[in-house]
This record gives C-alpha cells, sequence and structure tokens, in this order.
C-alpha cells in the first residue's frame, strides 16, 4: 500500500469557489485515469491558492504501488494551471 501527498498551488485562482473550479476536475481526471487508487483534497481547505491532494494505492507489489504513485504524480504536474510544489510518497508493509 502506498500514500502520495501533493502540495499544489493554484495559479490565477481568487476565492474558494475558484479554487474548487480547479481542484474538482485535478481530483476527478486522477480517478478517471486511475479507477483502482483513492483521491481526495485533503488539506489547506481554507486556502484558496493552495490545495492538498491525498492518492492512496493498495497493490500486490511494492513496484506496481510505486510506478502507479509516479504516474499520478506527474499527471498532476503537468496540469499547465497549476504549480506542483511538493510530492511525497510512503509506503507502507505489512508491519505498518
Amino acid at each position: 500500500m502506498g500514500a502520495l501527498t501533493l502540495d499544489i498551488l493554484l495559479g490565477d485562482v481568487h476565492s474558494l469557489k475558484q479554487k474548487r473550479s480547479v481542484v474538482r476536475p485535478l481530483v476527478a481526471e486522477v480517478q478517471r485515469r486511475f479507477p483502482a487508487v483513492a483521491v481526495a483534497e485533503t488539506g489547506h481547505l481554507d486556502l484558496h491558492r493552495r490545495a492538498e491532494v491525498g492518492i492512496a494505492v493498495v497493490s500486490a507489489s511494492a513496484g506496481n504501488c510505486k510506478e502507479v504513485m509516479d504516474a499520478c504524480e506527474r499527471l498532476v504536474a503537468f496540469r499547465p494551471e497549476i504549480e506542483l510544489l511538493s510530492a511525497r510518497q510512503r509506503l507502507y508493509n505489512d508491519e505498518d
């Protein structure tokens, strides 16, 4: 199992309503492209130019889990309307 946390700076956004109009399609695109992952806005909920998106992946192998997280990170990083400030990946094993 793996978790990916993305810290995002939004472009020309001046309200929480505009923020939702950027973040919702982003979350939907990740879910559409990777239907086996769970994805949601998880932080910076009260800031209109920042967003945190969390992605959870469950897989039989750590290698596949990392591949999926890397692909999700690339999908978000290449969107022109946002800037990916940081991406944190964590792999969990049976003992965690």
